[in-house]
C-alpha cells in the first residue's frame, strides 16, 4: 500500500477509519469507515476499556482491509479533550534590584509551568509529576508588587510575578491509546493531537502568527486550539457541544434522545421534520420556530465556549474557525461572534472543502466533522509527533515533540526546579541611620550554568534528540555595594540667600563619626548620621563660622528717660525677625547682624543723633571736611564720646552744643603744611579776601595761604 495512509479518528462515541492516497503533495481520498463503540468504553477521549477499543478498531480495520489489503501501520491522535490546563504563577523577590534579562524571566516562567504541573499532580492525586507531559504554555501576565505591568524589565519594585497557562497531556492517555493499538495489531506510525491535526490542515503555515483559535465542537465535549505568533499556544475544553443541543430538542418535543438527534439533524440538513412524541402525537417542525425553540441551549453552548477562549486568550482573538458536527448548530457562529464581541464574518464553520491539500473526489463525505479524522491523516504524515530522548545531568528522558522542544522543556519534564539551581543571595549588611537599624540584602546568587552539548545554553535553545543537558548551579551572590547615595537618595541642595550671596545647603554625611561624602561604599555595622542645615542659627555658624550670642535686652537711661535695644546676633528671614531655630525654605532670604559691645554711638544711632558736626571746605584746590562733636555726653565716670563702650542700666546725659564754629586755624588740624620751607612773608584769603587764623569760616568757603 505505497503512498497509502491509513488514519484512525478514536473518538468517545465512535472510531472512524480514513485511506488516503497520496500523489506528489496533494492527498486523494480512497475511502472511509466509521463504527460506533458497543458501551462507553471511552469517556471524554480516554480509554476506559482498552480491550473494548481494540474491538472497535479492529473491526474497522478489518473492513477496509478487505478492500485495500492488510493494514499494520496507522496514523493516530490523542483527542484534544485529553488535555488538562492549567494556570499557575511563580515569584521572586526583587528587594529593589530590577531583573534586567530575558533569561531571568524565562527562569520565572518555567517556575510557573513546574507550579501549574505540581498543581496538576496534586488533583489527580499522583507524585509522579513526569507524568504529564507539557504541550504548552502561554504567559497571562506579569505584575510588579500586585499590579499588572508589561515587561519585567527594569522595573522596581519587591516581588514580581508571572502568570502563566499551561497545557498538558497525560502520559496514560498515550499510553493506553498504544495499548488499544497493539490488541488491534496495529502499530503506531506516527502520533498527534487533534487540536494540531485540524489547525495544520485549516491554517496555513504563514497564517499562524495570526492570533486564530479552532473549536472541534463534538457530541460531548467541545475542544479549543489557539495560534499565536506562529505556534499553537493554548489548548482547552469545554464538557459542553452536540448532545447539549440534542437533549434541549428532546426535552422540547419529547422525544427519544436518538429520535432528537435525528430530528435535529433532519431539520439543519432539509429546513423541517415530521416527529412523533413519546405521547403520538405527530407534529411537523420547521426551521425558524426549531431555532426559536431551543435558543437558550444555543445560547448556553457559544457562552461556554467564549468564556473558555477568553480565559485561554486573555482577549478575544482575530477569529474563530469551527470544525466537529456540533459546528453545524443553527446560529452558533453569530452567537459565539457576539460573546466575543467580534465581527459576525470573523466566526464561520470551516469543513473539508476548505483543506487546500485535499483533492476532490466522489468519495468525500460532506461536512466539517470529517476535518479532524481527515487532518489527522494528512498531519499525522507531514508532522509527526516523535519520542525525543535527551540527556539532563546524566539522567535520560523522553519527551513528545508536540512542538519545537527547548532546554526549558526538557528541564521541566526532568522535575529540575530551576529556582534551586539559583546561587544563594550574599549576606546583609546591618546598618544605623540616624539611629533607626536597616537592613541592606546581598546581591543575587548568579542564575545556574546550562550546557547543551558542553557549549553553553539558555532555557529558549531549541534541542535535538540525543542532546546531552547539564545544569550547574550559581555562584553565590557578594555582599551589598551600596553607597550613601545609592542608599538615601539624589537629596538635592536647599538654595538660600545668606546677605544676599547665593548659598547651596548640602547634606552632610558622617559614618561612624567621620565626616564621608556621598560616594562612600558602606559596610557592616556603619553608623550613619546625616542632616541637612536646614534652621537658620546653624545656617550662619556654618557661613560666618562663629558662634551665635543669643539676642538680649539692653537697657540705657539717657537724660533719665529708658532707651531699650538688642545685643546679640539679630536674624531676619525675608525681613521678618526670627529666633535661630526657624527652619528655612527653598528661596529664603537671610539677613543677620552682630552687636556684640554697644558704644554711644550704637545709642545715638538708635535715637537717630549725629554725634558729629561737619563742614566741607576748599584748601589749595582740595576739599577738605572738619569735623567736632555735636553734643557733649556724661556717663557716670565723665564726659565719654561715641567710643564709649556702654553697659547695661547706664545713665548717660547728652547736652547738645551750640552751634559749633570753625576758625581757619582749625584746618591745620586736618593738613600737613610744612612751613619750614616757606621764606618770606605770606598773606590768608578766605574767598579771596585777606583775614587772619581766628576768622571764622563756613561751608563752603575757600582758603588759601599765599607766600
Amino acid at each position: 500500500m505505497k503512498d497509502r495512509i491509513f488514519a484512525l479518528d478514536i473518538g468517545t462515541r465512535s472510531v472512524t477509519g480514513i485511506i488516503l492516497q497520496k500523489q506528489d503533495q496533494r492527498y486523494h481520498m480512497l475511502d472511509f469507515f466509521t463504527l460506533e463503540h458497543k458501551d462507553r468504553s471511552m469517556r471524554d477521549g480516554q480509554i476506559h476499556n482498552v480491550v473494548a477499543v481494540a474491538d472497535t478498531i479492529n473491526q474497522v480495520k478489518h473492513h477496509l482491509s478487505d478492500k485495500y489489503g492488510t493494514l499494520e501501520k496507522v496514523y493516530v491522535a490523542a483527542a484534544g479533550r485529553a488535555l488538562m490546563t492549567t494556570q499557575a504563577t511563580a515569584s521572586v523577590k526583587l528587594q529593589d534590584k530590577p531583573i534586567t534579562t530575558e533569561e531571568t524571566i524565562r527562569h520565572l516562567e518555567l517556575s510557573a509551568v513546574q507550579a501549574a504541573q505540581a498543581k496538576l499532580a496534586v488533583e489527580e492525586q499522583t507524585a509522579n509529576l513526569s507524568t504529564y507531559y507539557c504541550v504548552g504554555y502561554s504567559v497571562l501576565h506579569y505584575q510588579i508588587d500586585n499590579q499588572q505591568i508589561g515587561s519585567l524589565i527594569d522595573q522596581r519594585g519587591d516581588e514580581a510575578t508571572v502568570e502563566i497557562i499551561a497545557t498538558f497531556l497525560p502520559r496514560v492517555v498515550v499510553e493506553s491509546l498504544l495499548a488499544a493499538l497493539t490488541r488491534a495489531n496495529l502499530q503506531m506510525e506516527a502520533l498527534t493531537l487533534e487540536p494540531i491535526a485540524a489547525i495544520h490542515v485549516l491554517i496555513p503555515e504563514s497564517m499562524r502568527r495570526l492570533n486564530v483559535v479552532l473549536v472541534d465542537i463534538g457530541a460531548g465535549t467541545s475542544d479549543i486550539a489557539i495560534t499565536n505568533q506562529g505556534t499553537i499556544v493554548a489548548y482547552g475544553m469545554v464538557p459542553v457541544a452536540g448532545d447539549e443541543i440534542t437533549e434541549a430538542v428532546s426535552d422540547q418535543y419529547l422525544l427519544d434522545f436518538s429520535i432528537a438527534e435525528k430530528t435535529k439533524r433532519s431539520i439543519v440538513n432539509n429546513g423541517e421534520a415530521v416527529v412523533k412524541d413519546i405521547l403520538g402525537f405527530e407534529s411537523t417542525i420547521n426551521y425558524d420556530t426549531f431555532v426559536n425553540d431551543i435558543s437558550t441551549a444555543i445560547d448556553y453552548l457559544a457562552s461556554q465556549v467564549a468564556e473558555e477562549i477568553l480565559r485561554l486568550n486573555s482577549h478575544p482573538p482575530k477569529a474563530v474557525m469551527l470544525v466537529g458536527g456540533g459546528s453545524l448548530t443553527p446560529n452558533i457562529t453569530s452567537t459565539i461572534a457576539e460573546k466575543l464581541q467580534l465581527p459576525v464574518n470573523r466566526v464561520a464553520v470551516r469543513g473539508i472543502d476548505n483543506i487546500d491539500q485535499l483533492s476532490s473526489s466522489e468519495n468525500l463525505p460532506i461536512g466539517p466533522e470529517f476535518v479532524t479524522p481527515i487532518g489527522i491523516a494528512i498531519s499525522a504524515n507531514q508532522h509527526p509527533v516523535q519520542y525525543v530522548s535527551v540527556s539532563v545531568n546524566n539522567s535520560t528522558i523522553r519527551l513528545f515533540e508536540l512542538r519545537k522542544l527547548t532546554v526549558g522543556d526538557c528541564l521541566i519534564q526532568a522535575g529540575i526546579d530551576i529556582k534551586k539551581w539559583y546561587g544563594k543571595p550574599g549576606i546583609a549588611s546591618m546598618i544605623t541611620v540616624n539611629g533607626k537599624e536597616i537592613t541592606i540584602p546581598g546581591q543575587y546568587g548568579q542564575p545556574p550554568e546550562i550546557q547543551v552539548n558542553e557549549f553553553l545554553s539558555s532555557v529558549d535553545m531549541p534541542i535535538t534528540d540525543g542532546d546531552q543537558i547539564s545544569i550547574r548551579k550559581g555562584e553565590d551572590g557578594d555582599s551589598p555595594y551600596v553607597t550613601i547615595e545609592e542608599l538615601l537618595g539624589d537629596i538635592r541642595p536647599i538654595a538660600i540667600y545668606v546677605n544676599d550671596q547665593l548659598r547651596p545647603l548640602y547634606p552632610i554625611y558622617k559614618v561612624n563619626q567621620q565626616r564621608q561624602n556621598k560616594t562612600y561604599t558602606l559596610k557592616d555595622g556603619d553608623k550613619i548620621q546625616w542632616h541637612q542645615s536646614c534652621r537658620v542659627g546653624e545656617v550662619i555658624h556654618t557661613v560666618s563660622n562663629e558662634n551665635l550670642s543669643t539676642e538680649e535686652s539692653f537697657i540705657v537711661y539717657v537724660n533719665k528717660e529708658s532707651i531699650k535695644f538688642s545685643v546679640g546676633t539679630s536674624i531676619f528671614v525675608n525681613n521678618r525677625r526670627v529666633d535661630p531655630g526657624h527652619k528655612l525654605r527653598q528661596g529664603d532670604r537671610v539677613h543677620y547682624v552682630h552687636t556684640k559691645e554697644p558704644t554711644v554711638k550704637h545709642l545715638l544711632d538708635r535715637l537717630k543723633k549725629d554725634y558729629w558736626y561737619s563742614i566741607a571746605i576748599h584748601f589749595n584746590k582740595e576739599i577738605i571736611q572738619l569735623s567736632q562733636p555735636r553734643y557733649s555726653i556724661k556717663g557716670q565716670q565723665g564726659l565719654i564720646n561715641q567710643d564709649t563702650v556702654l553697659r547695661h542700666n547706664d545713665h548717660i546725659e547728652i547736652f547738645e552744643k551750640e552751634q559749633p564754629s570753625f576758625i581757619f586755624q582749625d584746618i591745620f588740624r586736618y593738613i600737613d603744611l610744612d612751613v619750614t620751607t616757606m621764606n618770606g612773608n605770606f598773606s590768608i584769603l578766605i574767598n579771596q579776601r585777606p583775614s587772619g587764623f581766628t576768622d571764622p569760616i563756613h561751608h563752603g568757603d575757600r582758603l588759601e595761604i599765599i607766600w
